[in-house]
């Protein structure tokens, strides 16, 4: 069994690398945090001091980080992943970066006899567990197929996308068009129950339509919007904006007009700037549309936790 290498135990990191060490695979972790490492060496990972310490110890290292600078740095900086990683290695990053860094990174692994994927996460489907996600992987299919087994023990969809950089693109358009479609709900349901139409009953004539086979409506909705309760332990709005940041960045780089998303990345920096960064996600946005249409979203009389229990685990229920 090759050993895995984890950097980064964070909110998303942490519940990844608990999943792969209950495969079974042998485990090396490093992150800045000792409390962090703590459960992983009591479960027999061996715990290391820096990034380069890790990849001398392992055959397969993975990074799951929250900004691109995190990455550039523990891959190439002071005893970085490079300095210590040995030939026949793969480095795969499941960190949300434009495609343009793994693909500059690539060369230098290359250079030291390793090979890279990019392997950026989504939430898995309605119910799964903490941690189990959908995978978006980009590099060598040979590479892929290698390292698939490890990536399957935290995704219940393991996706190859194409060529290096093609995850990370697949993860910046699935962000993009996520958010837009929040915003979309939070006007709708804005102005319906302004309408003078009951939450629940507005709420069901929407979800069980197209619309209601996303993930949004299954779950975060009536978790956070309808109990007016926004905070999370998952995925933060910050990070959704500086993702929708690298999609629109995108666009402009390739000269593709995304008129949709830019409005939408403005009210996700409203809504930061509210000192809301550390809230959830997909549905924090929802307050300002409630201030600017003067109406609050909530379902009185409803278990937002039993509908959406009920929703998730079937998904074609009408």
């Amino acid at each position: 069994m090759e050993t895995v290498g984890f950097i980064g135990l964070g909110a998303m990191g942490g519940p990844v690398a608990g999943h792969i060490q209950r495969a079974g695979y042998p485990m090396v972790v490093y992150d800045l945090r000792d409390e962090a490492t703590r459960s992983f060496c009591e479960g027999g990972a061996t715990v290391v001091d820096s990034a380069a310490a890790l990849a001398r110890k392992s055959d397969v290292i993975i990074t799951a980080l929250p900004m691109p600078e995190d990455v550039e740095q523990v891959a190439c900086g002071k005893h970085g992943i490079i300095e210590g990683i040995r030939p026949g290695s793969v480095f795969v990053d499941i960190s949300t970066s434009p495609p343009s860094l793994i693909r500059r990174l690539e060369p230098l692994f290359r250079a030291k006899s390793a090979q890279v994927l990019d392997a950026p996460v989504a939430s898995g489907q309605p119910g799964a567990a903490r941690g189990i996600h959908e995978v978006m992987v980009g590099g060598e299919l040979e590479v892929f197929e290698r390292v698939k087994p490890i990536l399957s023990a935290f995704g219940d969809q393991v996706l190859y996308a194409g060529p290096l950089g093609s995850g990370s693109i697949c993860k910046l358009v699935h962000q993009m068009i996520g958010s837009s479609i929040s915003q979309a709900i939070a006007e709708g349901l804005s102005l319906g129950v302004k309408a003078g139409v009951a939450t629940t009953a507005l709420w069901e004539c929407v979800r069980r339509g197209m619309m209601g086979r996303m993930h949004v409506l299954h779950y975060q909705v009536p978790q956070t919007v309808f109990r007016g309760k926004f905070e999370t332990e998952t995925f933060p709005l910050r990070l959704l904006r500086k993702d929708v940041r690298l999609a629109t960045d995108l666009g402009r780089e390739l000269n593709v007009p995304l008129p949709v998303a830019n409005i939408t990345e403005q009210i996700l920096v409203a809504a930061v700037n509210r000192g809301w960064g550390d809230k959830a996600a997909y549905t924090v946005t929802f307050q300002l549309q409630e201030e600017a249409a003067q109406i609050q979203i909530r379902a009185d009389g409803v278990d937002p936790e039993r509908a959406a229990k009920y929703i998730s685990t079937h998904p074609d229920a009408e």
